[in-house]
């Protein structure tokens, strides 16, 4: 199962093109959709707006939602409630400096210098192939040579080019260096400086501080990233088991830039994710990355839909255990192109959550985006002064990695990823997909385990992490963070359901959605006894959001409790009415925001009928084509209506909604739309075709939908055949009031 329809994405770009203005600060208004019911429910903000499928929240009389939702028409714009609005902030293409905004905007901070003032910080993390290929002339007005490269990785077995490896003068060789080129240019990190205009709309003031923070950062400019931590000892090897760039500590770019998060002082953290498609995640046990010639460039185009352009970092030969980290930028700082602290771990980085109190160690949660993926804390040694103080970035290089272990009980503690740590792993049988990935010794890489006897032979065979890993002892910490995904199975840390978003609420305790318990051949799956679904199935596709509360609210503590805040799902069945949470926002007021992943070649995916043509029910992931398009939802977290889901709004067709971020005064909300249009690409003529849904009432009655669903996507500026663009979005009450 792969995640939005791809095994592997990156971003896109290229550095020296022609950058088209656009227009900036055109207001686009969304269609407003809203219930039959007069006025919002008592408590809530806004009045819910209509969705695909009956919620208890819809504001609709159960005895009315056969009527009201037998037919149903998706539109392709970010549909919020009446009474609110949107402006187009910056769009792919759109100049940023001397460079562009990059494609696939993700998680979106933006740092206040003063009222109304400040910088918006934009991550970009993949390109997704279809749309980007279809329109990058168009766009950016400059071509790139993609029909040559597509047809030769077409001819080639299982569509891999090992472009690293063809000699220099190779003109097929030219072809995919411009092309990978063209791509890590896309990706990473865009900061861009921003005012409220008396309207009460955003404007962008492009100060000297705009950059792009790419890719491709360091490649031929010198504006390479740093580096901290343990890991840098290995960074700075001569000679090792594996390819090593000689570039010592200095990093070419950024890339697969997914969420992030806000620090108390005014940087801003940026988690690289799905890297594994570009460069190898494996290492050897010295800490050293496999060659670039084992992640050959790829061009893989599946059923004439699903599209993915993968393996970049194979031609520009980069170092892979360079990437994977998360990057802390300083947006204030023009000459800051970003610190990669090795100390927070090596895996595929979502969000990071902050805590930084005076006198107390600072502590930082992220989470593995796989299944079968960790939550992780970093715990700095030392402790902070002022929690605004941007001194406070020295404390990331210096503390301790842990990871969680959850209890059946509602308990849990952390497991610190250190040398003296025992090999504990956790037994194959205890997974829904019954496996288990742990380092390889002594070849290097990653083994499954299949077996409880595999894993039982895996604990007698290495006592310690240290064990695994090579190296004086410095080394050896820096090899067990680079490779910190496998060290933590090997350590027996709880492998969980696609971990992604980590958020603080006002209280301390920590949010953490786990987007999908389903398992992967490849990475592995959830611990069962830990995440099933409402009526205790496992796998459970549709995800969770936990909260985590440490044991006397300390940020060093050791142990902690947890418990399930809300399950997503059909209403029959005991969920919410989403499916596959992923970034989440708090309010001022506690409130907490949630916007959903759900892989795209699921979007509207007919389901006629809850009986596959074997007559076997259909699958839960197939199951998500009834939730229609990835949406954002409000959820009171104390109240009347605490635990409750109130959908606030619907993305643009083949997107995912991304990055919700709120302004001080709770005026502006910014929101990010991600690959619009990766499946079916343009939408040409404003093509439209009807499918039929087999839905369920509250009470679970089936009956049928007729939905008429668009063809690919023209947002934002919606125009026939106009070309799909990512773009970040300011919503506001058109009455410029407080969205909270």
């Amino acid at each position: 199962m792969k995640r939005r329809n791809f095994l592997m994405f990156l971003g896109a770009g290229a550095g020296s093109i022609a950058l088209q203005p656009v227009l900036q600060g055109r207001d686009f208004s969304a269609p407003f959709h809203s219930n039959p019911a007069s006025a919002a429910p008592a408590g809530i903000p806004f009045q819910p707006i209509k969705g695909a499928m009956p919620i208890p929240t819809d504001g609709i009389a159960p005895a009315m939602h056969i009527a009201e939702y037998s037919s149903h028409e998706v539109v392709d714009d970010l549909v919020l409630p009446e009474g609110f609005t949107y402006d187009v902030i910056a769009s792919w293409g759109d100049r940023v400096g001397d460079k562009r905004f990059g494609y696939n905007n993700d998680y979106l901070s933006f740092v206040e210098t003063a009222p109304g003032e400040g910088f918006l910080v934009v991550n970009h993390e993949y390109i997704s192939a279809k749309p980007w290929s279809q329109t990058y002339e168009q766009v950016l007005g400059t071509a790139l040579p993609f029909a040559d490269v597509k047809a030769a990785a077409q001819a080639a077995t299982d569509n891999e080019i090992d472009a690293f490896s063809l000699p220099e003068n190779d003109p097929l060789r030219a072809k995919i260096y411009e092309i990978s080129k063209a791509a890590q240019a896309d990706v990473g990190i865009s900061v861009i400086s921003l005012r409220k205009t008396a309207a009460g709309t955003w404007e962008r003031t492009h100060s000297n501080a705009d950059r792009r923070i790419s890719g491709i950062s360091g490649l031929e400019d010198g504006k390479y990233l740093k580096a901290t931590g343990p890991a840098v000892y290995i960074f700075r090897k001569t000679r090792g088991q594996g390819y090593i760039d000689g570039l010592g500590d200095r990093i070419i770019g950024t890339h697969q830039n997914c969420s992030g998060g806000t620090t108390p002082w005014g940087t801003v953290l940026s988690a690289e994710e799905n890297f594994q498609g570009e460069v190898a995640e494996p290492v050897y046990s010295d800490g050293t990355a496999f060659p670039p010639s084992n992640t050959p460039f790829v061009w893989i185009t599946e059923e004439g839909e699903i599209e993915d352009i993968a393996g970049q970092g194979n031609v520009l030969g980069y170092q892979g255990n360079k990437y994977g980290w998360m990057v802390e930028v300083d947006p204030a700082n023009p000459n800051d192109y970003g610190t990669k602290h090795t100390w927070l771990g090596r895996y595929r980085h979502e969000a990071v959550a902050v805590r930084a109190v005076a006198g107390k160690p600072v502590a930082f949660y992220s989470a593995c985006d796989r299944r079968g993926g960790h939550v992780y804390k970093f715990v700095s040694s030392g402790t902070v002064s002022n929690p605004t103080s941007k001194a406070n970035s020295r404390l990331l290089s210096d503390g301790m990695l842990y990871g969680a272990k959850f209890n059946p009980d509602g308990t849990g503690s952390w497991i610190a990823l250190n040398p003296e740590t025992p090999v504990n792993p956790d037994m194959p049988s205890m997974h829904a997909g019954g496996m288990i990935t742990l380092p390889k010794r002594p070849e290097g890489g990653v083994m499954k385990a299949t077996e409880d006897a595999m894993a039982q032979e895996f604990k007698q065979r290495f006592r310690t992490l240290g064990d695994l890993y090579v190296g004086i002892e410095r080394e050896r910490q820096g090899a067990i963070l680079i490779d910190a995904h496998y060290a933590a199975n090997a350590a027996g840390v709880t492998c969980t359901a696609r971990p992604e978003d980590t958020d603080l609420a006002p209280d301390g305790s920590l949010f953490i959605t786990f987007t999908s318990g389903s398992p992967s051949s490849s990475d592995g799956s959830p611990n069962k006894a830990i995440f099933s679904g409402p009526n205790g199935e496992s796998p459970y596709e549709y995800g969770w959001i936990m909260k985590l509360v440490e044991d006397g609210g300390e940020t060093d503590a050791m142990s902690f409790r947890w418990e399930m805040f809300a399950t997503g799902g059909e209403p029959a069945d005991g969920g919410l009415g989403f499916a596959n949470p992923d970034n989440i926002e708090f309010d001022t007021k506690g409130n907490l925001w949630v916007v959903t992943d759900m892989s795209t070649d699921k979007h509207n995916k007919a389901i006629p009928s809850r009986m596959d043509d074997e007559g076997k029910p259909v699958s839960q992931s197939n199951l998500r084509g009834l939730f229609g398009n990835n949406s954002v939802w409000y959820m009171p977290t104390s109240g009347a209506n605490a635990g409750e889901a109130y959908l606030f709004g619907y993305g643009p067709m083949d997107c995912e909604m991304t990055g919700p971020f709120f302004t001080k005064d709770q005026q502006t909300l910014f929101l990010a739309a991600q690959h619009p249009g990766e499946y079916n690409g343009v939408r040409r003529d404003m093509a439209m075709e009807t499918r039929q849904f087999a839905i369920k009432t509250l009470s679970g009655e089936e009956f049928m939908q007729e939905r008429q669903v668009p063809l690919g996507s023209n947002w934002p500026t919606k125009g026939e055949n106009d070309p799909p663009k990512p773009s970040v979005v300011a919503v506001r009450r058109l009455d410029g009031g407080s969205l909270t």
